[in-house]
């Protein structure tokens, strides 16, 4: 099998380097990610400049490929440039924190999974929900138990798979929910550092659901599986809107 590894947090993540060692058990690993961490770029692109690529060597472990540029660039130019020969899958992580509910929007980490859908490749994303203690080996160890009951992955399939805070004991078990969409108790502070009006994202506790999600079952200690798609067509709300206005709609 032919993988591609990558990562929002920079290609000097200890996630990544974690979750290295166990995917050499299922086929040959290419790494591309990002030169520093992109977390929090959601599904960015470089277009309007060149995009920059360098060798990278994990001293005794890899030598892969350093981007200057986000996660989705990452699998983009490596699926187009870089790899040699069809990928068989991407995997995206270990990433440092959860990414679930809302926060999938905004993952570089999901988003890196999700370009490799687009370009029909089986494509998983990996997170650690964030804790004291990043025990990031242990984490590898229960994702590659997952990856391996998860495959094989159809073209074109995203899998979000979050990992509960491993300090805390081993998982309760897995969860396959879907995302939450209740989002966090948010607000903005003043940075007490700044006199220019600077601002800082202060995130509280997630709204509670009324029925077992992603974001829920991780906090109470499970391995959370949510299969996602790159289509975000409200299919129920478009058969409507056919069946009032028609289609195709002739305007006179």
């Amino acid at each position: 099998m032919m993988i591609l590894l990558t990562n929002d947090d920079g290609i000097f993540a200890q996630g990544l380097a974690a979750l290295y060692r166990r995917l050499t058990q299922l086929g040959r690993v290419t790494v591309v990610a990002p030169i520093d961490c992109r977390s929090g770029t959601s599904h960015s692109i470089t277009f309007n400049q060149p995009l920059v690529c360098n060798k990278v060597s994990i001293e005794g472990l890899f030598a892969g490929y350093g981007v200057h540029g986000s996660p989705a660039d990452c699998v983009k130019l490596a699926a187009m440039q870089l790899h040699d020969g069809p990928i068989d899958l991407v995997v995206s992580g270990i990433n440092h924190g959860a990414n679930v509910g809302i926060n999938v929007y905004y993952s570089g980490t999901v988003a890196a999974a999700i370009e490799g859908a687009f370009m029909r490749i089986p494509a998983v994303a990996i997170s650690l929900a964030a804790g004291d203690c990043m025990d990031f080996d242990l984490a590898a160890e229960h994702a590659i138990r997952v990856l391996k009951m998860l495959l094989p992955i159809d073209p074109g399939e995203v899998i979000n798979v979050n990992l509960p805070h491993l300090s805390k004991g081993s998982p309760k078990g897995i969860a396959v929910v879907p995302q939450s969409t209740n989002g966090f108790e948010e607000s903005y502070v003043c940075d007490p550092d700044s006199q220019d009006g600077r601002f800082l994202l202060s995130c509280g506790q997630h709204r509670p659901d009324e029925f077992e999600t992603d974001t829920m079952m991780l906090s109470q200690g499970y391995i959370t599986i949510t299969p996602l798609q790159p289509d975000m067509t409200n299919h129920r709300r478009l058969a409507h809107l056919r069946q009032v206005l028609g289609h195709p709609v002739v305007w006179a």
